[in-house]
């Protein structure tokens, strides 16, 4: 699995169209295969701070996903819209159980 980690910040005047740009992508890469979940969330320590967490199936599904045009539009409103740049993390993930951490 693949997971992928992000914010970009907000304040009062980009919060309404950074948002509105984040569900519409969420919502569409989750029909995309391959993918797991995409969300947003804020941070409740910084609260200008939009999170996504996403999870894809395998990088196949990754590379199709940054290959679709929405994506890059996505991409560059959040640029446009933020005094500063996105950040993005791709980890390579597997679940764990809890009881099989000390095994690790």
């Amino acid at each position: 699995m693949i997971i992928i980690t992000g914010h970009v910040i907000t304040n009062a005047q980009n919060r309404a169209a950074i948002e509105a740009e984040a569900v519409a992508h969420c919502m569409r890469s989750r029909a995309e295969p391959g993918c797991i979940a995409h969300n947003c969330h804020y941070d409740v320590e910084h609260p200008d701070r939009l999170v996504f967490v996403e999870k894809w199936a395998d990088a196949a599904s990754l590379l199709a996903h940054f290959a679709v045009p929405e994506s890059g539009a996505f991409v560059a409103a959040l640029r446009s819209l933020s005094d500063e740049p996105p950040v993005m993390e791709i980890f390579l993930g597997e679940a764990v159980n809890p009881a099989d951490l000390a095994k690790l």
